[in-house]
């Protein structure tokens, strides 16, 4: 097994390509935190399962699209290195090895938790061990259910080998026709409306919840399908296809039409891996490599379930105590003291709802309000992705039907929501909503939304910038942070905003913000510069940052910088993440750790001590759309928004980060070489979800709340060799703050 590096006992020094873990190396890695989490005793045995199905969801997508884009680079020839050095030839070779072992992990995980599921009372059944009363209830489903939506695809001179979709899972059988005396190749796609797991009925003394597989189901039955022909080998593949979106040209006079174009070229991407079935013949194998034209190191032999991630199906409402406790998310009392108008509430003071640990109705609730208030002149919002039934663009809809000024910054670049997207587009042009689809080589992520409200005779705005999307189930899931607010030069800069995506009207300043690719970028850079520079000048140094992605080359070099002039970093990375910690004299002072719990990290939080130390009154502290990846920072629009309100400034130094830096619970430590450990479980163990899902936030709570007794105050211990010292920055700012 290929490590993250060679060799990490020689020194490394800053020009050293080994300074830079592999990007999709760190990503599998993730991917096995996650499985890791479906082998966790402490998870509910449901959750495990589900753990398991979205770690075989991330490897699709992973091979479907990153895979896709390097082998794509190989075959065009291409030598563009990795950061950390490698040719696409090479880059590939170690993927497939870290892959490789991921698979293996993901199968022993089944087997694994398959295990449990039958102890539990939740069993999977092969038809040949059913009982005549079950059989023949299985034989009526199939009839039913199954046997129409079949269409079995002879593959002969005549009749070429079918389109398998992408992810699409078929049946390939040898058959003998005894009426003509002659063998058959033939395919059969396993219909992807009919459940992969058919669910038994319940026996009145058995409370086993028992489910057999749509392939056995067919298997069994399959004399129905071909009454004149012998079966006489078979087995199951499923295909991966390239799916990335590739335009033929900057410029479009239909920007629509090209991306729609480009998603039927998608839909039929080269493929990029063959799966198959451990129980297939090799000839048949052989056959469908041929056809399908598949060389041999695109095709991998699998035993278990070809397409995994839809044991979700195993999870059924029967076993309540499987699942994590039920949990309704707060609503801030703040608003609710003032009866619910999100305007008011917001006028009083700035507020930041904590998701999903605060309920995402407060972001719909202000654009509900915005589209029916009569004050209100115009609604402003960007849409990334959104749900199919999203009610935030019903009620956007609603206000354009209402003859309000509605202006839709709508992305159809957001990976596989492109369709929706469009769709989303063409229901609010023809409700009289402005629809803009931003820069053809520039993806719009920031989440912003702009009021323009009509008060005292003048005009009077608010925003909302959010880390996430406007997407109301996710929102349940995802950790994220609104923050509302009605900051004049906020406001004004939110507008500029605006005028640069629908007008390409470039900005020459933003009073507050940083925004990419224009200013985000050359921020950043200059506020480590000077925790750099009072590092030198002997006063507190601190960064903390909380991301989804580390992997800019320029920032972990200014990262590196800032570390070897004792600057403290923390960094709470879910995924992937290219610098390495703790290597002497390059990272010594660099902490990194990923959370992978019951909820899905999401908001991107970064604060700077300013001399201070951390956490502060006086620190800088920001929330974005944005992660440290190129593409971010250089190819996509996005937002790094101010924090100055005080109340919103504790809640996200003392409440979010530093309850997320000392959760041990789902955290795990990262070590130089990429690998990662689970962080020690000790008496003093701490979970950030359970801290967030039991203590209302500072600037949502309310009036009432606030008089009474708030939880103690987080007490931040840095576990590095400066323990020291830090713990006595925060000893000096906790007395400065009282």
């Amino acid at each position: 097994m290929h490590d993250q590096t060679e060799n990490l006992h020689a020194p490394i020094v800053h020009d050293d390509p080994r300074r830079f873990i592999n990007r999709e190396t760190s990503w599998l890695a993730f991917d096995r935190r996650i499985i890791e989490e479906a082998l966790n005793p402490r998870q509910p045995l449901f959750e495990r399962v589900r753990f398991l199905a979205i770690s075989a969801s991330n490897l699709d997508e992973f091979m479907a699209v990153r895979v896709a884009s390097i082998e794509a680079q190989h075959e065009a020839r291409l030598n563009i290195k990795t950061d950390d050095g490698l040719t696409p030839r090479q880059h590939l070779a170690i993927i497939d090895e870290h892959v490789a072992q991921l698979l293996n992990d993901q199968r022993a995980a089944w087997f694994s938790v398959h295990r449990e599921l039958a102890t539990a009372g939740i069993v999977i059944q092969e038809p040949q061990d059913l009982s005549k009363d079950d059989l023949k209830w299985l034989e009526n489903y199939f009839h039913e259910n199954i046997f129409l939506a079949l269409t079995p695809l002879a593959v002969d001179p005549a009749h070429p080998f079918p389109f398998i979709p992408n992810g699409g899972v078929a049946l390939a059988l040898q058959l003998r026709d005894r009426h003509r005396k002659q063998d058959l190749n033939v395919i059969l796609p396993l219909p992807q409306q009919v459940p992969r797991f058919i669910r038994l009925p319940t026996h009145d003394d058995d409370a086993t919840v028992r489910f057999v597989m749509l392939e056995a189901a067919i298997r069994q039955f399959l004399h129905h399908v071909f009454p004149l022909s012998e079966l006489l080998a078979s087995g199951e593949f499923r295909v991966l296809r390239d799916s990335e979106i590739r335009l033929s040209g900057e410029h479009s006079e239909d920007f629509v039409h090209t991306f729609e174009s480009a998603l039927k070229t998608r839909y039929r991407g080269a493929i990029i891996r063959l799966s198959v079935s451990n129980a297939m013949p090799n000839e048949i194998r052989e056959f469908l490599a041929a056809q399908l034209d598949v060389t041999p190191e695109k095709m991998t032999i699998r035993s278990g379930i070809l397409r995994l991630a839809d044991i979700n199906q195993l999870i059924v409402p029967d076993f309540p105590e499987l699942l994590y406790p039920p949990y309704e998310p707060r609503f801030p009392e703040r608003i609710r003291e003032f009866n619910g108008d999100c305007f008011a509430a917001i006028g009083h003071k700035d507020i930041l709802v904590h998701h999903p640990y605060e309920s995402f109705d407060v972001v719909l609730q202000f654009i509900r309000q915005a589209a029916s208030d009569p004050q209100v002149v115009a609604i402003k919002q960007t849409l990334y992705r959104t749900s199919r039934e999203s009610p935030i663009v019903r009620a956007l809809i609603e206000a354009a039907e209402a003859g309000k000024s509605v202006t839709a910054m709508v992305e159809l670049k957001a990976r596989f929501d492109e369709e929706a997207n469009i769709r989303w587009a063409r229901d609010l042009e023809r409700a009289g909503a402005q629809v803009v689809f931003g820069f053809m080589e520039l993806k719009t992520h920031a989440k912003m939304t702009l009021v323009v409200r009509r008060e005292n005779n003048a005009l009077r705005s608010y925003v909302h910038f959010g880390t996430g999307n406007y997407h109301h189930e996710t929102a349940r899931v995802y950790t994220d942070l609104s923050f509302f607010t009605c900051d004049m030069d906020l406001c004004q800069d939110a507008a500029t905003m605006f005028n640069y995506m629908t007008g390409y009207a470039k900005p020459q300043s933003f009073k507050k913000i940083a925004v990419a690719p224009l200013t985000l970028r050359q921020t950043l850079e200059k506020l480590i510069d000077d925790e750099i520079a009072h590092a030198k000048a002997g006063r507190p140094a601190q960064i903390w940052a909380k991301l989804n992605a580390l992997v800019d080359p320029h920032i972990i070099d200014r990262l590196y910088n800032a570390s070897a002039a004792g600057v403290h970093i923390e960094l709470i990375v879910r995924g992937a993440c290219c610098l390495r910690p703790g290597v002497p004299e390059l990272s010594e002072n660099i902490r990194v750790k990923s959370l992978v719990g019951r909820f899905l990290e999401h908001s991107r939080v970064v604060a700077f001590g300013a001399g201070h130390g951390l956490p502060h009154d006086e620190a800088k502290v920001f929330i974005s759309s944005a992660d440290w990846m190129q593409r971010n920072l250089d190819r996509r629009i996005e937002t790094l928004v101010p924090i100055e309100n005080p109340t919103v400034h504790q809640q996200v130094l003392d409440q979010v980060m530093v309850a997320t830096i000392k959760d041990t619970r789902q955290s795990w430590d990262m070590l130089p070489d990429g690998n990662y450990r689970r962080c020690d479980t000790t008496e003093d163990d701490f979970s950030a979800h359970e801290y967030f899902m039991t203590n209302p936030s500072l600037s949502g709570r309310g009036a009432n709340l606030a008089k009474k007794s708030l939880p103690p105050r987080l007490k931040y211990q840095r576990k590095t060799k400066a323990s020291h010292s830090v713990s006595s920055q925060k000893e000096n700012a906790a007395s400065e703050r009282k």
